[in-house]
């Protein structure tokens, strides 16, 4: 058995190019009595990928503790960078302002500052020293605040700003924060008096008004690089050619932002003192008072309204869905949590979701827990006396501290309160009803605090009573991007593109990003755009502005408003606006008076329905339609609203959109395809693009394309510069070399599956496409019957079956309704650019945090927007479909409850409502502890994960 697996791994190893790093194989003898350290120790000797063995090292201290001393000693020998200590170090985010590439490596690989102190010089590294002593502070400042959400959140604002703290940020938490805890107001008074100025960098949005561009440029490259007022201003005078006269709007906002402006003075930046994320939340708001103290925090940043918002709002039974949208916006759920010293039992629990996984929330159920131990449990509305907790149920409090902490969050409400019968338990066994309030009990206290039971809406106590079942399962689903390793002033992006040769290779990028408003920490992609509630807060109306160059959100155009006082009447009932119903079997939703529904139709009792819509019959001679989507006959076509003239027979992918070429002699036409969601008479749905003959191509951009020669290039510009032909996005693959056709769910005949895969399109069968599959989960008979599907690709599979498509698959598939008026308005506020499905899929993946998992898409023949999120892995394992299945529950949440984390992203903003349909696997029963022992079948399984992972990044090793 053993010489079958080594010669396995020989064969797969032959397929990548060698790596530098060799470990000796002896160390892991060391870790002989251990076998979770053992397994892992192995796994470094199998690892050909850079980026996954730094990632693997960088994990490698969670199986193998510090007191393995051999072991360590004997690693630290043999690998550079192996560590002790995890990746939770404070300098971690700051190892990107490092200067030399030499210093940002070592930085990476450290487990703490003195690392790499031979390598980072103080005296040439000083940005990233100073991060370093701004998050160690910030660390121990602000776990003084222990449970108090608002106050920690105010405390770490103050350190996570990359400029000196403002006035305001200041005030805030010696305001919020005086009553609970005096120290740390001194620790934070200690920071912050040696920032007594805002950074020139916090003026970069006043440069955008400076008439000529040139003094645009000018502007941003002097607040970048000149430290003082005096040097600045001298340096505008020389560079803009205009004194500083105050009716110059350059001159009027840059000195306005350099002396803190009045509450009253207008000029100030188009965010300033504004949350935009936390201001979408306020319409959600079922009283009138919640929803003014919102918007009054959301647009007065600093004001004194947090205290009584929470004492009025934050417990209130009628306002959930406003309490659960601004958790969203403070801490987003994210699937996976690790490294926690005191709540271990949160640990190696890779498929659920948590809001607070990190140091300070596990710090700060600990310092809960002292606190509690006096015999009072201080809350926002009462005072709760209890017994000795270290004697009465220990282990049970340890998991309310651990969770009201860490944050569970559950898919359908995303609430993090203990479930009420706990609540009531522990309470009974150990409240001390000697100091009860007269009629308390605790029946009344759990009404208030914990008012469900239902397992989807709150935290079962039980489930962290002990241990994850995951505990033993090395790296089968990793989640790069949480914790959080990038900047403050950065998002993390996991890495689908692999790496240059030569370069570090991690598996997450850090993209640039906007904060949304001057007194926001929620942050968004440069480049987004982003629908943001107008600034008076006025329900119902809203203005999409795009993410700029000097990381503010600018160029902001308002929409239509929407009335939301207007109601649907179904059936003579009432609906309110943004309600979801059901009408017979439809699913539908109001929309500001409009009833919008899903478009199945129900078995008619003449026995004409067919499963298609119109009735038409399931013939499949499809055509396509002038919106870029092919349909399976010319009768559904005519059912979706397009006239004969709008649609030609056969597919589109069929089509030659060059042929003729519809480019001037220039220019180049190059096939775009794309499926529009506008109006195609006002926003054309063009399948093509004319591109000049690029003069110069950034080589440094990394996004691999292949040509039909098979030849990879770094990116689409190199490609067209050298005159090929693309063939598909990504790495060349050699299954791909031989054209073998492939049907795409979204009925489109593809010459190969990477082809398929590069237009986000998951593959229903082998071959052309020549059948309908069901549609809404009635059955078509147009020639599924004998297609032989491929099979599944886990056994024990529960799969679904997508619209249209004839065989089922492993995944979590989102069907949504979207609303087309919408779609337009953003088109039109786009310079008339139509909305695509690739413009929707391309937003909706950088939320997808797995990268065992990605996402697929498509148009179903009646006009629904349909997602799959699916294991990359050909033989996925039930953790990995398990995890995709989350993701999946998390989008849903995400659109059915509005959340600004998901629905401020334009064009995700357009979305009504979703359903959901998940895969299960009938076998993921928790694995023993026997599975860990390194036998042959498990070594051979994890191959075919790592395999499959570093497919993605064959040739950049």
């Amino acid at each position: 058995m053993r010489v079958c697996c080594q010669i396995i791994i020989l064969l797969l190893a032959c397929n990548f190019c060698a790596f530098v790093y060799t470990q000796d194989p002896s160390c892991c003898h060391h870790a002989a009595e251990l076998p979770q350290c053992k397994d892992a120790c192995d796994q470094l000797a199998t690892i050909r990928s850079e980026s996954r063995l730094k990632h693997l090292l960088q994990r490698l201290p969670s199986y193998c503790p510090e007191s393995m001393n051999e072991l360590w000693t004997c690693i630290n020998s043999t690998l550079p960078g192996a560590s002790r200590k995890s990746d939770g170090w404070v300098g971690l985010g700051c190892c990107e302002l490092a200067i030399s590439a030499e210093c940002r490596r070592e930085c990476k690989q450290a487990s703490s500052k003195n690392d790499i102190t031979k390598v980072c010089r103080k005296d040439t590294e000083k940005p990233l020293y100073s991060c370093i002593s701004k998050n160690e502070m910030g660390s121990v400042c602000c776990s003084y605040a222990g449970r108090h959400t608002h106050c920690r959140e105010y405390c770490q604002a103050i350190f996570r700003t990359d400029s000196s703290p403002t006035v305001s940020q200041i005030n805030t938490v010696k305001e919020y924060c005086q009553s609970i805890s005096p120290q740390l107001i001194s620790c934070v008074a200690n920071y912050t008096k040696s920032y007594p100025t805002r950074s020139p960098i916090d003026s970069l949005y006043c440069c955008d008004r400076a008439e000529e561009a040139h003094c645009q440029t000018a502007c941003k490259r002097i607040l970048r690089t000149m430290n003082t007022e005096h040097e600045i201003m001298e340096g505008l005078i020389a560079e803009c050619g205009s004194q500083p006269l105050p009716q110059d709007p350059l001159w009027q906002c840059f000195l306005g932002s350099a002396h803190p402006p009045a509450k009253s003075d207008p000029e100030t930046s188009p965010t300033a003192k504004m949350d935009c994320a936390k201001l979408h939340c306020c319409s959600k708001a079922n009283t009138s008072q919640c929803r003014v103290m919102c918007q009054e925090i959301s647009t007065n940043w600093g004001t004194q309204t947090w205290q009584e918002f929470d004492q009025v709002c934050e417990y209130s039974p009628v306002e959930t869905d406003l309490i659960t949208c601004l958790a969203d916006v403070r801490e987003p759920c994210q699937l996976g949590c690790k490294d926690l010293t005191y709540c271990t039992n949160f640990n190696n629990r890779p498929t659920e979701l948590f809001r607070s996984c990190n140091i300070q929330s596990d710090q700060g159920a600990m310092n809960d827990i002292k606190l509690w131990s006096n015999g009072t449990i201080k809350m926002p509305l009462m005072n709760i006396p209890v017994l000795d907790i270290r004697k009465c149920r220990p282990e049970m409090w340890k998991a309310v501290a651990c969770a009201l902490q860490i944050k569970p969050c559950y898919s359908k409400s995303r609430s993090s309160v203990i479930c009420k019968s706990d609540c009531v338990d522990i309470l009974t066994h150990c409240g001390d009803f000697s100091r009860f309030g007269e009629g308390h009990t605790p029946e009344q206290i759990c009404d208030l605090l914990s008012p469900t039971d239902d397992p989807d809406r709150c935290i079962p106590l039980q489930r962290y009573l002990a241990p994850s079942p995951f505990e033993n399962i090395i790296e089968e689903v990793i989640h790069p991007c949480n914790p959080n390793p990038c900047p403050s002033n950065h998002l993390c992006e996991v890495n689908r593109k692999g790496c240059h040769p030569g370069q570090d290779c991690l598996p997450y990028f850090c993209v640039p990003g906007c904060k949304l408003g001057e007194a926001s920490e929620f942050l968004v992609h440069m480049e987004a755009r982003i629908q943001v509630p107008v600034r008076s807060g006025q329900v119902g109306c809203y203005e999409v502005c795009t993410c700029g160059q000097s990381s503010r959100l600018e160029n902001c155009a308002e929409m239509p408003c929407i009335d939301t006082t207007k109601t649907c009447t179904v059936g003579g009932q009432r609906k309110s606006h943004g309600a979801s119903f059901k009408v017979d079997c439809k699913s539908c939703f109001c929309n500001a008076g409009e009833t919008i529904c899903f478009p199945p139709q129900c078995p008619s009792l003449d026995n004409s329905f067919t499963g298609l819509p119109c009735g038409c019959p399931d013939n499949f001679v499809p055509v396509c339609a002038r919106n870029g989507r092919t349909y399976p006959s010319a009768c559904v076509a005519r059912c979706m609203g397009f006239q004969d003239n709008q649609f030609v027979f056969g597919s589109c992918r069929s089509t030659g959109p060059c042929s003729p070429n519809p480019c001037q002699r220039n220019q180049r036409c190059i096939p775009k395809r794309r499926v529009c969601l506008t109006n195609t008479t006002d926003y054309p749905c063009l399948q093509y693009q004319c591109v000049g003959r690029p003069s110069g191509c950034d080589a440094n951009q990394l996004d691999p394309v292949c040509d039909t020669d098979n030849m990879e290039h770094t990116n689409l510009c190199l490609l067209y510069q050298s005159g090929k032909t693309l063939a598909y996005m990504g790495h060349c693959q050699d299954a791909c070399r031989v054209t073998r056709e492939v049907c795409g769910h979204n009925g489109e005949t593809y010459n190969t599956v990477c082809e398929a895969f590069s237009d986000r399109m998951a593959v229903d069968y082998q071959g052309r496409c020549h059948a309908l599959g069901s549609v809404q989960g009635f059955p078509s008979d147009s020639g599924c019957n004998a297609v032989p599907c491929p099979a599944l690709s886990a056994a024990g599979c529960n799969p679904i079956t997508p619209p249209g498509a004839c065989c089922p698959v492993c995944a979590g598939m989102l069907q949504i309704l979207w609303n087309k008026q919408q779609m337009n308005v953003f088109a039109k506020l786009n310079r008339n650019q139509p909305v695509t499905v690739h413009d929707i899929l391309r937003v909706l993946r950088l939320h997808i945090s797995v990268p065992q998992c990605d996402i697929f898409g498509y148009l179903s023949i009646d006009s629904e927007i349909v997602i799959l999120i699916v294991p990359v892995d050909q033989q996925p394992t039930p953790l990995q479909i398990e995890a995709c299945s989350k993701e999946a529950e998390k989008i849903d949440s995400l659109i059915n409850s509005g959340s600004p984390t998901l629905v401020s992203h334009v064009p995700l903003s357009a979305f009504l409502t979703s359903e959901l349909k998940l895969s299960t696997v009938s076998s993921a029963a928790p694995p023993s502890a026997s599975l860990s022992v390194c036998t042959c079948l498990s070594l051979c399984l994890l191959l075919t994960f790592l395999l499959s992972y570093l497919n993605n990044l064959k040739g950049h090793c």
